[in-house]
């Protein structure tokens, strides 16, 4: 998304990301959380909490490199003196990840909002994990220096309207 706003492509996107490239703005419209999921039937859907190295060991299913909640993911296990393993598959987007938990036993760290509705209706299974801290900052960015045309500046209005 960044590379589109520095690029022109876009007046304004809305990244995740821990860091920001040079030349762009940020103003940030919402606070999450990544939390870890399973499926109904996976065998930690009754268990209280999980342990960094349960989690690292059983069948977790990653983002991919560069994205926002991979990077999330990565400075909460190195804050705690641990590393993704190389090996985790990894999948583009939420909405695979989360097809990959609900019917393929698989596991996946995603953003709270995202998988708020599946845990609400049973689909996905919130389990803790103590000590492994995944809090980040949703952000609009946009190009420094830039002028945004009237549908841009509504649009940047509403999103800011919306964090306050």
């Amino acid at each position: 998304m960044t590379d589109l706003v520095l690029d022109a492509a876009v007046e304004l996107g809305f990244v995740e990301s821990a860091t920001l490239r040079r030349g762009l703005r940020s103003r940030t419209v919402a606070h999450d959380r990544l939390v870890v999921v399973v499926g109904p039937a996976h065998r930690w859907a009754r268990r209280s909490a999980l342990r960094v190295d349960e989690l690292l060991a059983g069948g977790l299913v990653v983002r991919e490199r560069g994205s926002g909640t991979r990077e999330t993911l990565e400075r909460g296990l190195a804050a705690v003196g641990e590393r993704l393993p190389d090996h985790l598959p990894y999948l583009g987007s939420t909405a695979a990840l989360k097809t990959a938990v609900q019917h393929g036993g698989a596991v996946a760290v995603l953003s709270s909002l995202a998988v708020a509705d599946d845990v609400a209706r049973g689909s996905l299974v919130r389990v803790a994990v103590p000590g492994l801290e995944l809090d980040r900052r949703l952000r609009m960015v946009w190009k420094d220096g830039a002028a945004l045309s009237s549908g841009a500046r509504r649009i940047a209005a509403a999103a800011a309207a919306s964090s306050g």
